[in-house]
C-alpha cells in the first residue's frame, strides 16, 4: 500500500500551494486586449497624419485653382480691343440733351449739333364731356385711316356708349397703332374730360386721319375739335441739315443715341467723344490685383524658415514655379504694335522688388490719351491681313491660365488630382489595416477567453488541492 505524506508547511499556508493570481484568472492585465490593439493602431495614426497633411496640401492647390479662376475671369473681361474700350462722351454743360456711345461701334470724334424742330406724333383732343362714365354718347361706329392707308371700324355698343367706353375699344385694337386716353384738362367745370388720341409712333411716315365718330341718340356730340399732325425732328450735324423720325437718334453718328426729348429749339450743343481713360484705367487695375493675388500667394507659400512644416505647404512646389514663369514670360515679351514693339512696362505695368507687379496708373493714362492704339494693341494684340491676330500682354496670360486650369491635363488640375489619389490610396490602407485590427482583437478576444477559461480551471483545481491539504499540520494517510 502505498502511502502520500502531505506536509502542511508555513510556506503553503502562504502561498496556497505556491499559486499566485492576478487581478484575472490568467494574471494578465483586464484591458491586454486593449493594449495591443492600440499598438496595432499607431500605423494607423501615422497614416492618418500622412493623409491629412495631404489633404492641406490640396486645399492650398484649391486656393490657387480660385486665384487663377478668378485672374482668368478678368482677363476675359478685358481680352478683345473692344471689350477693352470704354467711351467717354461729354456735351459741356448742356444737360438737355442725352448723349452715349456704344464702345463696340463709335470711334472718338467732336461734332456740333444744333435742334431745330423735335420730332411729334399724330394726336388730336376730343370736345369737353360732363363725366366720363355717365354721359351717354350714342351707339355707332368709329373710322380710321390708318398710316398705311388701310381703314379700320370699331364698332360702338350701348355697354361702351361713353367717354372710357370709347377710350377703351381703341386701346384694345392694337392694329389701330393708337392710344387714347381720358383726360382732365380742368378747363371747363360743366364739361371737363376730353379723349386725347395719339399714334404711338412719331415722324411724317407715321401721320394718321383721326378717327371719324358717327354716334347716334347720345345726349351730347363727340367730336375732335384740335388736331396736330405728325412731323420729323429736324437737326444740324455740323452745319448740315437732316430730317429724322424720332426725337431718339441712333444713327445719326455711328454707335452714338442721342436722345433730344429735352432739347430747346435754337440750342447749340458739342458733342465730344473721347476713350474713358479712367475707366479703362480702373480695368487695369483689377486684372493686375487679380494677377498679384495668385503672385503673393507663391510668394507666401515659398516664404520658409526654420519653423516652416514643409510637408503641409506647396514652398518650392515645381507648380508654383511654373506659373510664376508664365506671368513674368508675359510681362517681359516684346508685343508687335503698328507702332513698333511694346512692353506693358513701357505703360505702367511692371514688377516691384517684392516680386509683385505695379501698376502706375498716371503712366497708363498718360500713355493711352497719347496714343491709345499702341496701348490696345499691346494688351490686346492686334489684326494683319497677312498673320491674322498676333498676341498681346492679355492674350499671353490667358493662355497661361488656360494651360493651368484645363482639364484633364493642366498643371493644377494634374497636381490637384495627383494629391487626391494619394489621398485615396491612404484611405484604402487604411480601411485595409482598420479590418485586420478589427480581426486580430477578435482573436486575440477569443484566445485570451480560452485562457481565461483554462486558468479558471487551473485554479480551481489548485483550491481542490488546498482543500484536501486542510489547515491542519498532523501527516493524514491516504490509501
Amino acid at each position: 500500500m502505498l502511502t502520500l505524506t502531505v506536509t502542511h508547511t508555513p510556506f503553503m499556508e502562504e502561498r496556497n500551494l505556491g499559486i499566485s493570481f492576478g487581478s484575472i484568472n490568467s494574471g494578465l492585465p483586464k484591458d491586454i486586449v486593449q493594449q495591443i490593439v492600440e499598438a496595432e493602431k499607431i500605423p494607423l495614426k501615422q497614416m492618418e497624419a500622412r493623409k491629412g497633411k495631404i489633404e492641406d496640401k490640396k486645399a492650398l492647390v484649391g486656393q490657387l485653382i480660385t486665384l487663377v479662376e478668378n485672374m482668368r475671369g478678368e482677363i476675359l473681361k478685358n481680352k478683345g480691343a473692344r471689350s477693352l474700350r470704354e467711351m467717354k462722351v461729354n456735351t459741356g454743360d448742356n444737360p438737355n440733351v442725352a448723349v452715349s456711345a456704344d464702345k463696340n461701334v463709335a470711334d472718338p470724334g467732336k461734332y456740333n449739333l444744333e435742334v431745330l424742330q423735335l420730332a411729334q406724333k399724330s394726336s388730336a383732343i376730343s370736345n369737353g364731356i360732363e363725366d366720363k362714365d355717365k354721359t351717354y354718347l350714342g351707339v355707332g361706329y368709329i373710322k380710321a385711316v390708318l398710316p398705311n392707308g388701310d381703314t379700320k371700324e370699331i364698332y360702338v355698343d350701348q355697354e361702351n356708349a361713353t367717354l372710357t367706353g370709347i377710350a377703351k375699344l381703341i386701346n384694345a385694337d392694337a392694329s389701330l397703332g393708337m392710344k387714347a386716353t381720358v383726360v382732365n384738362d380742368g378747363k371747363d367745370e360743366d364739361e371737363p374730360y376730353r379723349m386725347m388720341i395719339a399714334m404711338q409712333e412719331t415722324g411724317d411716315g407715321n401721320r394718321a386721319e383721326f378717327p371719324y365718330l358717327y354716334l347716334v341718340d347720345g345726349e351730347v356730340d363727340l367730336y375732335f375739335d384740335q388736331e396736330k399732325p405728325a412731323q420729323d425732328a429736324k437737326v444740324k450735324l455740323d452745319g448740315f441739315e437732316i430730317e429724322i423720325p424720332s426725337n431718339k437718334v441712333t444713327d445719326l453718328i455711328p454707335g452714338v443715341t442721342i436722345d433730344l426729348k429735352k432739347a430747346k429749339i435754337g440750342e447749340e450743343i458739342s458733342i465730344d467723344i473721347t476713350e474713358d481713360v479712367e475707366k479703362i484705367g480702373v480695368k487695369i487695375t483689377s486684372l493686375v490685383d487679380n494677377i498679384n493675388n495668385v503672385l503673393k500667394f507663391i510668394k507666401d507659400q515659398n516664404t520658409l524658415d526654420d519653423k516652416s512644416d514643409t510637408s503641409r505647404t506647396l514652398g518650392g512646389d515645381l507648380t508654383l514655379t511654373t506659373i510664376e514663369s508664365k506671368v513674368r514670360s508675359a510681362v517681359f515679351t516684346p508685343i508687335a504694335t503698328e507702332s513698333g514693339a511694346h512692353r506693358v512696362g513701357d505703360f505702367g505695368i511692371s514688377f516691384e522688388r517684392s516680386g509683385l507687379l505695379k501698376f502706375d496708373s498716371a503712366k497708363f493714362e498718360a500713355a493711352i490719351s497719347k496714343d491709345y492704339k499702341a496701348v490696345a494693341q499691346t494688351l490686346t494684340g492686334m489684326y494683319s491681313v497677312e498673320g491674322g491676330k498676333s498676341n498681346g500682354f492679355i492674350d499671353l496670360l490667358e493662355e497661361s491660365a488656360k494651360s493651368l486650369l484645363n482639364t484633364p491635363n493642366g498643371a493644377l488640375q494634374t497636381r490637384k488630382s495627383g494629391l487626391q489619389s494619394q489621398i485615396g490610396n491612404i484611405d484604402r490602407q487604411i480601411v485595409t489595416r482598420q479590418r485586420m485590427i478589427a480581426s486580430k482583437e477578435e482573436i486575440l478576444k477569443a484566445k485570451f477567453a480560452r485562457l481565461e477559461e483554462t486558468m479558471s480551471k487551473i485554479r480551481g483545481q489548485g483550491a481542490g488541492l488546498a482543500g484536501m491539504a486542510g489547515p491542519m499540520n498532523p501527516v493524514q494517510q491516504l490509501g
